[in-house]
């Protein structure tokens, strides 16, 4: 039979042992409870805004006269005067007198022409006298009998047109005389300024001797190649458009207008460039002339867009741009691309003034993807209120 404490002493351990569970139970934590993680992609944005942009036209070329001349000899002789504005780089006016031959055998040349022009009016006045006496001759003859026909050499005719044959070639001989007279002065065509002088005070010149050159100051002309593909933003193929020129200038950055006149209708073989011509007027008029041979950036004045957008070309795939919505959604929107240049993309179509364009780089974007907005971009008004939702 057991005895008592072989009873009690089970019964001990089994209470200890529960109240020990107990006790280790109630120090038991629960566990932690995690936040809920956040997957969405973090963006960046920028505020679409549409703006009306002219699509220029970028080119470059060399300033040279339209009219450029080579000054050379019509007559020979010595070279008697020099004008001081005669020098490279001098400036003359219309009319002026660069340079004289040597006169003297021309001035003589002219005064004999005079005096056989002189002489062969006298016969020829003479001539006409005696036909006019003939005539009168035989129209009295001609009362006697009227079947009688005069020769024209009793009239004098042939006569008559010999002296008039040699009046006339007195005329012309007197009239070259004075042109080559006129000729021993070299008069500058136009203003211009001198691009080069070749001749000095004694030199002894030929016909077709070398005087110098001389460029036009009243019209400058700049040859601006430009892309095949580029005529298309210019409006009437770029003739009548406005360009700014742009060069240093006593080394500082200095502009000028200039319009396109005329395309010279042909791609050259080389570069394979159309060309267009642009014209400044009295380029050497202002405080800073614009000087012939200088190299020069030209910008033509293109079509204009309302409404248009440039955005970073890596942003635009396919055609299509990523934008986000209110609700902080993202979308997929067509562009109407007009034209990429520079790392840049032109559209006039496609986007809506204020939407928000998504100009963070997105892995795997698709339609309706959940995005977040970046702390320092600075949202506004539907996507504030999409933010104070959440």
């Amino acid at each position: 039979m057991a005895t008592k404490k072989q009873i009690i002493l089970p019964i001990a351990v089994l209470v200890g042992g529960i109240a020990l569970a107990v006790g280790f139970s109630s120090m038991k934590q629960p566990p932690e409870e995690k936040p809920e993680q956040d997957t969405r992609p973090l963006v960046s944005t920028d505020a679409v805004h549409l703006d009306a942009i002219t699509l220029d036209v970028k080119s470059y070329g060399v300033v040279k006269a339209k009219d450029h001349t080579l000054l050379t000899a019509q007559v020979s002789g010595q070279v008697v005067y020099v004008s001081e504005q005669f020098v490279q780089g001098g400036f003359v006016k219309q009319g002026d007198i660069l340079a004289r031959i040597d006169p003297n055998d021309y001035e003589a040349a002219l005064i004999e022409a005079q005096a056989g022009l002189a002489q062969a009016s006298a016969d020829l006045e003479i001539e006409r006298a005696q036909a006019h006496v003939a005539k009168a001759e035989w129209d009295r003859i001609k009362d006697d009998s009227n079947e009688m026909i005069p020769s024209n050499l009793y009239l004098r005719k042939p006569q008559l047109a010999e002296k008039l044959a040699r009046y006339r070639a007195a005329q012309a001989a007197e009239k070259r005389a004075s042109r080559n007279l006129e000729r021993t002065y070299i008069k500058a065509p136009y203003d211009a300024i001198i691009a080069a002088r070749d001749i000095s005070l004694g030199s002894v010149v030929n016909i077709g001797s070398k005087f110098g050159e001389l460029s036009s100051t009243s019209i400058a002309e700049i040859r601006l190649p430009v892309a095949d593909k580029e005529l298309q933003y210019l409006i009437n193929g770029g003739i009548g458009a406005t360009v700014t020129l742009s060069a240093d200038f006593a080394g500082k950055p200095t502009t000028w207008q200039a319009e396109i006149v005329r395309n010279e209708g042909v791609i050259d073989q080389k570069s394979r460039m159309s060309y267009l011509v642009a014209q400044v007027n009295t380029p050497y008029a202002s405080e800073q002339p614009l000087r012939y041979g200088s190299y020069i950036n030209a910008t033509i004045a293109g079509r204009e867009l309302d409404n248009a957008i440039i955005v970073p070309h890596h942003l635009v795939k396919n055609g299509k741009i990523v934008v986000m919505n209110d609700d902080l959604t993202l979308s997929f929107k067509s562009l109407n691309i007009v034209r990429e240049q520079n790392g840049m993309v032109i559209a006039s179509q496609g986007l809506s003034e204020g939407e928000q364009l998504i100009t963070s780089a997105l892995d795997f974007p698709t339609e309706g993807m959940q995005v977040k907005l970046n702390d320092t971009d600075k949202p506004t008004g539907a996507t504030q209120l999409a933010l104070k939702e959440e």
